[in-house]
């Protein structure tokens, strides 16, 4: 599985959110499409910022052994 990019992942929803302040009136499929769409990113973005975490907790970790 690809690494999510949590800066593109923002962009990527930021033009979700402005497509749909754009609408007069929302497509409902489209809409629904959009919010999929979103949904998927947000998932894939708070996996990420997990593993980012996990790795930032090992680091820690690593450096406090050094320092001993």
């Amino acid at each position: 599985m690809e690494k999510t990019n949590l800066s593109e992942s923002l962009k990527k929803l930021e033009k979700i959110v402005d497509w749909f302040e754009s609408q007069e009136e929302v497509d409902v499929e489209k809409g629904l499409e959009k919010v999929k769409e979103g949904v998927k990113l947000i998932k894939a973005s708070k996996e990420r910022l997990k593993k980012v975490e996990n790795e930032f907790e090992e680091v820690k970790k690593d450096l406090g052994n050094v320092e001993e």
